[in-house]
């Protein structure tokens, strides 16, 4: 029998009675077609890892469509993360919102990848690609035809199948309600998730370059049994603070409550933030990126009680090359820098 398509409706930090509307409606016209299963989690980057959410998430083994306050690389990456894994979908609903300062579109580089996601598709899809409860219905109705499936069930929730009282009490609610939608959490997860502040691994871009480990000095990062960089540490991130997001090489690194788009995982938005060595004193958008991540850390370690460290610690550098390899003009150019004094 064919897997089911889940729909998981991941709920914003806001109280905003907009947002709240949107979620609302697309939850109850979904539930009332009967074509696909829905659940309702708090807000994705929240959940600690043993919250009823991601339990319930962890055990969805079939195709998923996310809906989340999130651009669709972070979402994805943030499941990841937390163990819900699986192939990338490719969803026609996107946001039009964009960086003001983006450039032509780069391709993607070739990162190391996710460890051995299952033979089925996420699909990530921002709750802001559009105002119309009709455009998010299409396209999930779209995924539904793709998965070429057969849905019975009228929806799943985090902890078990809602009785008749719990489905008249939801449907009753009007469009306007400013609470919370109807989540049946186990005791432990009674208060709602605080809102949190860490990076998240996009490891379709990841290098495995070690440059975030180097450059972050609050043990956030670590490597794990293969090797592979890792965020290690989430809660020993500084709040408000992206810097090792500006210094990675590849913008790998995504702080998704952040401002600028190209931070919080927007795709292709990488004007700025990309750190070329061999423009690294000359001038231009590395430069200011990397100046402002350095004051940042140094902001942080400050407010810590710990000394500014500026450019001495932490630059990026090319990975130790093998001795049978002759040096390029890069490695030449890291060796002139080494020997300057300041």
């Amino acid at each position: 029998m064919a897997k089911k398509l889940t729909v998981v409706i991941s709920q914003g930090q806001s109280k905003n009675p907009r947002q709240r509307n949107l979620e609302e409606e697309i939850a109850a016209r979904l539930i009332m077609e009967g074509d696909v299963e829905v659940s309702i989690v708090p807000h994705l980057y929240d959940m600690q890892a043993d919250h009823t959410g991601l339990l319930f998430l962890r055990g969805v083994s079939g195709p998923m469509v996310v809906l989340s306050w999130a651009y669709p690389r972070a979402a994805r990456w943030i499941l990841d993360r937390q163990g819900v894994k699986g192939l990338e979908g490719v969803s026609h609903l996107v946001s039009d919102e964009t960086d003001e300062d983006e450039e032509s579109e780069p391709e993607a580089p070739q990162g190391i990848g996710s460890v051995d996601p299952p033979k089925r598709r996420l699909y990530c899809i921002d709750f802001r690609a559009s105002e119309n409860v009709s455009d998010f219905l299409d396209e999930i109705r779209r995924i539904t035809r793709e998965q070429s499936e057969q849905v019975v069930e009228l929806m799943g929730w985090i902890n078990g199948s809602p009785d008749a009282k719990q489905l008249d009490r939801y449907l009753a609610q009007p469009a306007a309600d400013e609470n919370s939608l109807p989540i049946i959490p186990s005791p432990q997860d009674s208060e709602p998730p605080k809102r949190r502040w860490y990076p998240v691994i996009d490891y379709s871009r990841c290098t495995n370059c070690m440059e975030c480990i180097d450059f972050c000095l609050f043990g956030v990062y670590g490597v794990d049994t293969l090797d592979r960089i890792l965020v290690e540490a989430q809660d020993n991130c500084k709040k408000g603070c992206p810097a090792c997001s500006r210094v990675c090489p590849e913008n790998a690194i995504v702080f998704p409550q952040h401002k600028t788009p190209a931070i919080a995982g927007a795709d292709g938005e990488v004007a700025g933030l990309k750190i070329d060595l061999t423009q690294l004193f000359g001038g231009g958008a590395e430069k200011d990126a990397l100046e402002l991540a350095i004051a940042e850390r140094d902001s942080e370690l400050v407010k810590d009680g710990r000394d500014a460290v500026g450019s001495s610690v932490g630059l990026a550098r090319r990975r130790t090359r093998q001795d049978n390899q002759p040096n390029d003009e890069l490695d030449d150019l890291m060796d002139d820098l080494d020997a300057l004094s300041f």
